[in-house]
C-alpha cells in the first residue's frame, strides 16, 4: 500500500480505518449516518496526517540532538553516551564503540557491567543527581583500575554521560593492581566491589564478600585479624582509608612477630610503666615486671586470675567497665580502683586501652600507684565533715547554753531564799551541779569546733603541773602510778589555764582507762628547738623553739587502723555508758586552738604516747613592762543605775532581769534590737549600761550598739552569748567600753560583770 509507506503499523490502521469509514458514506442512504461517517473518515485521515508530521518532527530533531552530540564529543577520546530516563543509549562516541561496541537498544547499566559491581545503583544515583542540579560526578574502583563517571542533564529525558579510566595512581604506572600489599575495596553492606592481585593471591580467588575473608565480623583499622588465605589463617594489621560515597578501601600489613608460647615480649616486660594485658572475658594474659611490684606478686601470679580479683570500684563493677571499652562502647579512660590483692588500703589509677591480639579483643591497663592521692581526697572529705560536726556543735552549744543559762540562773535565785538548813536546799543544790556538769559538756563540745572562748596567759608549765597532779593522782586510782617529770629547761607558754588543765585530765583519763589492770601514766616536758620545719604525719611543724608535754602510758595501744580515726568527735573504742567520744576531739580542739600541735604514737599491747608542742612565749618589752594585774574580788553590793536588757531568749531575759533588780539596778527590758532602739528614742531617758545578746533574729547586739552609741557614746556595754566570743568579727569587737560574757554565766558573774562596768 503506497499511501501507508514510512507510516507505523498504528498509523497505518488510521488510515484504513479513515477509507474504510469514506467508503461506508457513499453506501449508506440515511443523511445523518452518511454525514457522521463522512466527518470520521476525515477526522482519521488528518489525524494520520498529524501524527506523521509529528513523527517527523521528533525524528528531525533526534538526527540534530545526535549531530549535535558528534559534533561535541565525537571525537572526544574518553568514552561517552547520551541516554534517556529509562537508561537506554540513543548516542555512543567513537570511543564508546571502540571500548564497549554497538549494541541497538542496549542499556547503560548492561554495557558497564563487566567494569565494576552494581553499576545499575551507581547511574541511578547520579542521574538524580543531575536531574536536581544539572550533572555529578563519581570515582569507582574496576577491575582495570579507578573510573571516573560523570553525567550532565541535556533536557527533560537526555543524559549524556562521560567514562574517564585511571589505570596509573602511581609513578610506577601499575595502578591498585600493582601495588604489592593486598588491599581490597568493599561497600558499607560487605559486598567486595575490587580486590588486587595480591590479594587474589592471598585468598587464592577472587574474594566477593567480607567474611569470606576475615575471620572475625568486627574490627577496626589497626586491629590485629586473621585471614582466610588459601594456605590457612594468617595474620595481618587491617588499615582502612576512607573512600568516596560509601566505599571502604582496605589494606593488609604483616603483622609483627609473636614470641613463642605467647610469652611477653621484653620490651614489655622491662618498660618501667605498670603494664597489664586482659582478655574480653577479665582473663589476665600477661603482667610486666613493674606490674608485678606493684601489685606484690611473684612471677606466675597471673595465671587464674581475672580483672575482678584485681581491682575493685567503688561504684560498678569492674567487669562491666572493661568489656565496654574492649567492645568499643567507651573510649580508653582512667578510674581510681583499690587494689584487692592486697591488705591495706591501696589504690591504683587504672587507664584502659581496646587492643586485638592474633584476632581475639582485649585490654591494655596501665597502672599507676594512686594510694597517696586517695589518701589525700579522704583527708579532704574528713576534713569537710568535721567543719560541718564543728558547725553544727557551735549551735547545738549555743541553744543549750541559753537553757543552762535559765536553769542555773534561777537556781541562783532560789538559792538565795533557802539556806542549808533548808529541805530544799540539798535539791537545789543538785540542780546546780548537775547544770555546771552540763556546763563543762557544752564547754567540750566548744572546744571541738574550736568556738570556745579562751583567756591565754603567760604559764609556767612547771606551775601548771603542781597544781593539777594532785587532781590527777585522784583521778587514776589505787592501781595506777602517776608519775611526773619536769625539765626545768622548758621555757614558758601562751595558753588558758583551765584549758591547759582540761587536756592533762582527758589524756590521763584516756590512759587510765587504757590500763584496767593498773599500770603507769608518765607525764614529761622537755624543751624541743627545730632549726627547721618538721614534717610529722599530716602537719607541719614551723622552725623554732617549743615545750613539749608527753604523756605516755603502759597500757593496752591502739590499733594501727584507729589511730587516723582517734581525734573524731564521738567516736571511741569503750563500751556504751563508758564515754562520750569528745575526749580527745576536745584536746586537739583545745591544743588547735592554742597554736600548739597533738601527736600519737601508739602499737596494740606497748601504750601510747601523746606529745603536746605549744610554741616558747617571748614577751616583748611592753608585756614585761607592765606588771600583770592582781586579782581581786568584786565586792558585790546594791547599786544605782539604769540597765537596758536586750535578749531575745525569755527565759534568759527573765532571770537576768530579777538578778539585776535585786541588786538595785533598774532594768529596761527589750526583746529584741528594734525594740531596743524605739526604747531609745525618748531624749530624756537615761541609760548606763547596754547588756545584749550578739546573735538575734533581725539586727544582731553589736550593729544595733554602734548605732545607739552615735546618739549616747558614754553609755558601757555587756556582750552576751552562748556562742564564743570569735562570734565578735574584727569590726564589732572594737566598740569602745565593751566587754564579753560566755554563757551559762552565774547570778553573781552577771552582776558583777555590770558592777565593774559602772565602776
Amino acid at each position: 500500500m503506497s499511501t501507508a509507506r514510512g507510516l507505523s503499523p498504528r498509523a497505518v490502521w488510521l488510515v484504513v480505518a479513515g477509507i474504510a469509514a469514506l467508503g461506508l458514506a457513499y453506501l449508506v442512504r440515511e443523511t445523518g449516518l452518511r454525514f457522521a461517517l463522512l466527518m470520521a473518515g476525515l477526522a482519521l485521515i488528518v489525524l494520520t496526517l498529524m501524527l506523521r508530521g509529528i513523527s517527523g518532527f521528533d525524528r528531525r530533531r533526534e538526527e540534530r540532538r545526535v549531530r549535535d552530540l558528534a559534533l561535541l564529543v565525537g571525537e572526544d577520546a574518553a568514552p561517552c553516551f547520551a541516554t534517556d530516563s529509562l537508561g537506554e543509549i540513543r548516542f555512543r562516541n567513537a570511543s564508546a564503540i571502540a571500548r564497549f561496541g554497538e549494541g541497538g537498544g542496549q542499556t547503560l547499566a548492561a554495557a558497564l557491567s563487566d567494569q565494576f559491581a552494581s553499576p545499575a545503583a551507581v547511574l541511578f544515583r547520579l542521574q538524580a543527581r543531575a536531574s536536581a542540579t544539572g550533572s555529578a560526578r563519581e570515582d569507582v574502583v574496576t577491575r582495570r583500575g579507578h573510573l571516573r563517571l560523570s553525567v550532565h542533564r541535556l533536557g527533560e529525558e537526555r543524559f549524556l554521560w562521560r567514562l574517564e579510566e585511571f589505570q596509573d595512581r602511581n609513578p610506577g604506572g601499575r595502578g591498585a593492581e600493582g601495588l604489592s600489599l593486598p588491599m581490597i575495596v568493599a561497600n558499607r553492606a560487605g559486598v567486595v566491589l575490587f580486590s588486587n592481585d595480591a590479594m587474589r593471591r592471598v585468598l587464592g580467588e577472587r574474594p566477593k564478600r567480607l567474611d569470606r575473608i576475615f575471620l572475625q565480623t568486627d574490627f577496626h583499622s589497626g586491629d590485629e585479624v586473621q585471614i582466610a588465605s588459601a594456605s590457612g589463617p594468617i595474620r595481618a594489621i587491617v588499615a582502612e582509608v576512607e573512600g568516596a560515597g560509601d566505599r571502604r578501601e582496605l589494606f593488609l600489613l604483616p603483622a609483627p612477630e609473636r614470641y613463642s608460647n605467647d610469652t611477653v615480649p621484653t620490651d614489655f616486660e622491662n618498660v618501667p610503666v605498670a603494664l597489664m594485658r586482659f582478655g574480653a572475658d577479665g582473663g589476665l594474659r600477661a603482667a610486666n615486671r613493674a606490674a608485678r611490684e606493684m601489685l606484690r606478686m611473684g612471677e606466675g601470679f597471673e595465671s587464674g586470675l581475672a580483672f575482678h580479683d584485681l581491682f575493685e570500684d567503688l561504684g560498678r563493677p569492674v567487669n562491666d567497665w572493661l568489656l565496654d571499652v574492649v567492645e568499643g562502647r567507651l573510649p580508653a579512660g582512667a578510674e581510681v580502683l583499690r587494689l584487692r590483692v592486697q591488705g591495706d588500703e591501696s589504690f591504683a589509677q587504672v587507664q584502659l586501652h581496646r587492643i586485638v591480639e592474633r584476632g581475639r579483643s582485649g585490654a591494655l591497663a596501665i597502672l599507676s600507684d594512686a594510694t597517696a592521692l586517695k589518701k589525700l581526697e579522704a583527708q579532704f572529705n574528713q576534713s569537710q565533715k568535721m567543719q560541718a560536726i564543728g558547725q553544727l556543735a557551735g549551735g547545738i552549744a549555743h541553744d543549750f547554753n541559753n537553757l543552762l543559762t535559765a536553769i542555773s540562773g534561777h537556781c541562783d535565785l532560789l538559792l538565795l531564799r533557802h539556806g542549808p538548813e533548808d529541805s530544799e536546799f540539798a535539791d537545789l543544790e543538785q540542780i546546780r551541779q548537775n547544770a555546771n556538769r552540763a556546763a563543762a559538756l557544752v564547754s567540750q563540745l566548744l572546744a571541738f569546733s574550736r568556738k570556745q572562748t579562751l583567756k591565754p596567759e603567760r604559764l609556767e608549765l612547771h606551775d601548771v603541773l603542781s597544781e593539777v597532779s594532785h587532781l590527777l593522782n585522784r583521778l587514776v586510782g589505787e592501781k595506777v602510778e602517776l608519775s611526773v617529770v619536769h625539765d626545768p629547761r622548758v621555757g614558758p607558754v601562751r595558753a588558758d589555764r583551765r584549758r591547759l588543765e582540761q587536756v592533762l585530765m582527758n589524756l590521763v583519763v584516756n590512759a587510765r582507762d587504757a590500763m584496767p589492770e593498773g599500770g603507769t601514766i608518765r607525764i614529761e616536758t622537755a624543751p624541743l628547738t627545730l632549726p627547721e620545719a618538721m614534717h610529722r604525719g599530716r602537719a607541719t611543724v614551723p622552725a623554732g623553739e617549743y615545750a613539749v608535754i608527753r604523756v605516755i602510758d603502759s597500757g593496752c595501744g591502739i590499733p594501727a587502723d584507729r589511730l587516723d580515726k582517734i581525734f573524731e568527735p564521738f567516736f571511741t573504742t569503750k563500751r556504751i555508758g563508758e564515754g562520750t567520744g569528745l575526749g580527745l576531739s576536745t584536746v586537739y580542739g583545745i591544743v588547735k586552738q592554742s597554736g600548739g600541735y597533738v601527736f600519737v604514737e601508739s602499737q596494740g599491747g606497748t601504750g601510747t604516747r601523746f606529745d603536746i608542742l605549744f610554741p616558747i612565749h617571748k614577751p616583748d618589752e611592753t608585756e614585761l613592762a607592765t606588771p600583770e594585774p592582781e586579782s581581786r574580788s568584786l565586792t558585790l553590793r546594791r547599786a544605782e543605775g539604769v540597765v537596758l536588757l536586750v535578749e531575745d531568749e525569755a527565759p534568759v531575759r527573765a532571770f537576768a532581769s530579777r538578778a539585776l533588780r535585786m541588786r538595785g539596778y533598774t532594768v529596761l527590758e527589750a526583746e529584741n534590737a528594734e525594740e531596743a532602739l524605739k526604747t531609745l528614742q525618748d531624749p530624756a531617758l537615761m541609760v548606763d549600761v547596754f547588756v545584749t545578746d550578739v546573735v538575734m533574729p533581725g539586727m544582731d547586739g553589736p550593729s544595733w550598739v554602734k548605732r545607739a552609741l552615735e546618739d549616747r557614746p558614754d553609755v558601757r556595754v555587756v556582750f552576751v552569748s552562748g556562742y564564743a566570743e570569735d562570734c565578735l568579727n574584727e569590726d564589732q569587737s572594737r566598740i569602745p567600753n565593751s566587754v564579753f560574757l560566755a554563757k551559762p554565766f552565774s547570778l553573781n558573774d552577771l552582776t558583777a560583770v555590770v558592777q565593774g562596768q559602772l565602776h
